[in-house]
């Protein structure tokens, strides 16, 4: 069977199985496409190279979207988790030594966890992996290095806050949802990147109480 003929099948035997998957898929390569026109991209080979990968990471997240593993729906039309949004960020529930506690026991290579960022009023909550592990500090795969108590340790752009949280539903959700907050209250929430959508698609919801 040819490659082109294999992959129409594939596609066959996905949309079978998931009603939803080919408008899921197009909707996240709408929006993955209009963020790599968008990018400061300036070497073609990285361009090259992500858009090679764009039909493998765009099937596998869709896939792991629709499976109903998570507590929250998805919207097929925008490539979005759903979920009710609290009137606040959930960074209050934070307690540094229950965060201390929680990364010096449960924290393993490629776990998911959830980043604060705070930037002029704004707030929201990111996903990031943690790549590697010391006896005090945890190193994520994208914002880098963070004491175990939460605080960051690298250099942090001007008028911005991070903060490693400790995992739970409330934290995890907001993540997923793409949650923000203003002084003024809910905002609108933002689109994750692919990136963030396949991490939400890691996340073992059954260890949340």
């Amino acid at each position: 069977m040819s490659p082109e003929l294999l992959e129409q099948t594939s596609i066959f035997n996905l949309t079978a199985k998931y009603p939803n998957f080919a408008e899921l898929s197009n909707a996240l390569y709408e929006r993955e496409l209009i963020r790599l026109a968008n990018s400061n991209i300036s070497d073609p080979r990285l361009l090259k190279r992500k858009l090679k990968g764009l039909t493998f990471h765009i099937k596998n997240a869709a896939m792991h979207l629709l499976d109903g593993n998570s507590p929250m729906d998805v919207d097929v039309h925008n490539g979005t988790w759903q979920a009710k949004q609290a009137g606040k960020c959930p960074i209050a529930t934070q307690d540094t030594d229950k965060v201390l506690r929680w990364f010096s026991e449960h924290a393993r290579y490629g776990q998911v966890v959830a980043v604060y960022v705070e930037h002029l009023g704004e707030e929201h909550i990111e996903l990031d992996s943690i790549d590697r592990i010391a006896s005090d500090r945890i190193h994520l795969n994208q914002f880098g290095w963070f004491s175990k108590t939460g605080e960051y340790f690298d250099i942090i752009p001007k008028q911005t806050k991070y903060k490693l949280l400790k995992p739970g539903k409330p934290v995890m959700v907001a993540a997923c949802g793409g949650h923000r907050w203003t002084p003024k209250g809910k905002a609108i929430p933002r689109a994750l990147s692919l990136r963030e959508l396949l991490l939400s698609t890691d996340i073992d919801w059954k260890t949340f109480k």
